[in-house]
C-alpha cells in the first residue's frame, strides 16, 4: 500500500510505550475487559519492548508516539521522566508527555515542554477528571501557546466515564480555543459530536485509532452518513492504531481505512502527510 501511495511510511500518532510494570497493568485490564464490552480483547502484540519497536517499524512506521497516562496523582511527572528517556534512546518516537490535575502540574508540564516534548496524552476515562479543572488551566494555556498537540481520549468508548463525551471537551475548547487537540478514536462512539467540534475549532484533529475496524464496527459503527465529513476534514484526520494493545493485526487498521473508499489522496494524507506536517517529520522515499 505504501509503495502504491508513494509515501515513505506511516506517522502513527497513537501507539503505546510505557514502563513495563504500568503496561502489564494495562494488559491485565484488557484481559478482563470482556464483561464490560461484551467482546474479548486479546493483546495481539504482547512482546518485549525491543520486539514491539521492531514490529512497528516493520509495519512501516517512521514516526510514532509513546502514549502514557496516569490514573492517580503523583504518577505523571514520573511517567514524563520515563518518556523523556525513551524518546532519547528512540529517535523515531515523538517525545510524549502527560498530565493530571494536581499541585505542581504546571511545573512538570513546563519542564516537559522545555525538555522537548512534542505531544501530550490525556485520558479522561482512565484519569476520571474534568478537563476544565482549574488546576489544569495554566497547563492548557502553555500547551496552546506552544502549539503542542494533545491526544485526548474523550469519547465514551469502550465504556463511558464521568467526564467523557463532547460536553466537557466543548467547555475546555471554549476556554482555550487555540488548543491543538487530537481526539482519540475519532471520538468513538460520539463520532458526529466530535466532528462538529472539529468543524467549529481549527485546532481540532481526530485520530483513526481502532475506528472502522471490524472489532469497533461491531461495538460502535461509524455512521456512513458521516463519510462526507471525513473527506471534508481530510487534512485533519491522523493515523492512530493503539499498537500494541489491539485485538487484531496492525495491518487491519490500514485495510479498514482503505476499504472506506475515500481515495488515495485521502489515504496519503491520513497515513503520512497530515502527521508529518503537524510534527515536522521529514522522511525520504525509499529507493526503488
Amino acid at each position: 500500500m505504501l509503495r502504491r501511495l508513494g509515501i515513505p511510511g506511516l506517522v502513527d500518532v497513537h501507539t503505546h510505550f510505557m514502563p513495563q510494570n504500568v503496561l502489564d497493568k494495562v494488559w491485565a485490564y484488557f484481559d478482563a475487559v470482556g464483561p464490560l464490552t461484551g467482546m474479548e480483547w486479546p493483546i495481539t502484540y504482547r512482546e518485549e519492548e525491543d520486539r514491539r519497536l521492531a514490529l512497528l517499524r516493520g509495519f512501516g512506521a517512521v514516526a510514532f508516539t509513546a502514549m502514557l497516562y496516569p490514573h492517580k496523582p503523583g504518577m505523571a511527572a514520573w511517567l514524563n521522566s520515563w518518556a523523556a528517556d525513551f524518546a532519547a534512546r528512540t529517535p523515531d518516537c515523538l517525545h510524549t508527555a502527560t498530565l493530571f490535575p494536581e499541585p505542581g502540574v504546571s511545573t512538570y508540564v513546563h519542564q516537559a515542554l522545555d525538555a522537548g516534548a512534542r505531544v501530550f496524552k490525556v485520558h479522561l476515562q482512565v484519569g476520571g477528571f474534568d478537563p476544565t479543572d482549574i488546576e489544569l488551566d495554566s497547563s492548557w494555556g502553555a500547551l496552546a501557546d506552544s502549539g503542542t498537540p494533545v491526544v485526548v481520549h474523550c469519547g465514551s468508548g469502550p465504556t463511558p466515564g464521568k467526564f467523557t463525551g463532547p460536553e466537557p471537551m466543548g467547555r475546555l475548547l471554549a476556554r482555550h480555543p487555540r488548543l491543538r487537540v487530537i481526539v482519540a478514536h475519532m471520538g468513538m462512539p460520539e463520532y458526529g459530536d466530535f466532528l462538529d467540534l472539529a468543524q467549529r475549532y481549527e485546532g481540532i484533529r481526530l485520530d483513526t485509532t481502532m475506528a472502522f475496524t471490524d472489532f469497533s464496527e461491531r461495538l460502535a459503527p461509524f455512521p456512513v452518513a458521516e463519510h462526507k465529513r471525513l473527506v471534508d476534514l481530510g487534512d485533519r484526520i491522523l493515523l492512530g492504531s493503539d499498537f500494541p494493545n489491539i485485538p487484531y493485526p496492525y495491518v487491519h487498521q490500514l485495510d479498514a481505512l482503505e476499504r472506506l473508499g475515500l481515495g488515495d489522496d485521502w489515504l496519503r494524507r491520513v497515513l503520512y502527510e497530515n502527521g508529518a506536517a503537524l510534527f515536522h517529520v521529514k522522511q525520504r522515499l525509499p529507493a526503488a
